[in-house]
C-alpha cells in the first residue's frame, strides 16, 4: 500500500482511521483497562472495527452529503477544503472527536448499568482492587518455598498496577516467625520488595490485627 498521495486520500485515510482511534482510547480512559484488551494487536483490531462501524453509520446518516465533499476535494484538492475552513472544521471535530466520544461515553455507561448487579469492576485485577486506596496497613506473605516475610505498607510504599506485573513494595520489613506472625521490626530496614509471582499467600492487616498474631513473648 502506498503513501497517500492526494488530498483525498488523506481524508480518506484519516476518516478510517482515526474516530475508531478516539472511540478505543476514551473508552480504557472511562471504563479502565482490562486484561482481554492487553496486547497492542487487539487493541488496534477493535479500533479498526469501531471506526468500520462509525463510518458505516456516517454513510447511512449523511452520506450524500460525505459524497459530494469527496468530490469537490477530489477535483479540487485542498481549496476544496479552503474555501469552507469553518465547515470543513466543524465537520472533521464532529466525524472524528463527538461523535466517537458520544459512542464510547454511551457504551460505557450502557455497560456499567447492565453489570451493575454482576460482580463487575473497572479494576482490572483482584491485586488492583486491593491496593486500590488502600491505607497504611501491615502486609504478610507465604512465599512459594513456604517461608513467610511481611512489613509495613505506608506512605512510602507502593504497589504496582495492571497492566504491569504484580509487585509491592514495603517501605519497612519486620522478623516473622514460623507461623507467619510479626515479631520485630528489622533494625534499619529500608524496605521490602515482593514479587507476586514469588508469593503463594498475601494477607493485609491492621494493625490492632497484627499485634493480636504476635507471639506472646515469655
Amino acid at each position: 500500500m502506498g503513501t497517500p498521495s492526494t488530498v483525498l486520500q488523506v481524508a480518506l485515510l484519516a476518516l478510517f482511521v482515526l474516530p475508531g482511534i478516539t472511540y478505543q482510547f476514551l473508552r480504557e480512559r472511562w471504563r479502565g483497562p482490562v486484561p482481554g484488551e492487553r496486547d497492542l494487536s487487539e487493541r488496534v483490531l477493535r479500533s479498526i472495527a469501531a471506526s468500520i462501524l462509525l463510518n458505516l453509520l456516517y454513510l447511512i446518516v449523511a452520506g450524500p452529503a460525505l459524497v459530494r465533499l469527496a468530490r469537490r476535494v477530489g477535483t479540487q484538492g485542498w481549496q476544496g477544503l479552503t474555501d469552507d475552513a469553518r465547515q470543513a472544521g466543524l465537520l472533521g471535530l464532529l466525524l472524528f472527536v463527538v461523535v466517537p466520544a458520544a459512542a464510547a461515553g454511551g457504551v460505557t455507561w450502557w455497560q456499567r448499568r447492565t453489570l451493575r448487579s454482576a460482580r463487575y469492576r473497572s479494576t482490572p485485577t483482584a491485586w488492583d482492587r486491593m491496593f486500590e486506596n488502600r491505607g497504611s496497613c501491615f502486609v504478610r506473605v507465604r512465599l512459594k518455598d513456604g517461608t513467610w516475610a511481611g512489613g509495613w505498607y505506608g506512605s512510602r510504599s507502593y504497589a504496582s498496577s495492571y497492566p504491569q506485573p504484580p509487585e509491592v513494595f514495603l517501605q519497612s520489613s519486620w522478623v516473622m516467625d514460623p507461623a507467619g506472625r510479626f515479631v520485630r521490626p528489622i533494625a534499619r530496614s529500608a524496605g521490602l520488595h515482593v514479587r507476586g509471582a514469588d508469593v503463594d499467600l498475601l494477607e493485609l492487616l491492621l494493625p490492632e490485627q497484627a499485634q493480636e498474631r504476635r507471639p506472646v513473648q515469655a
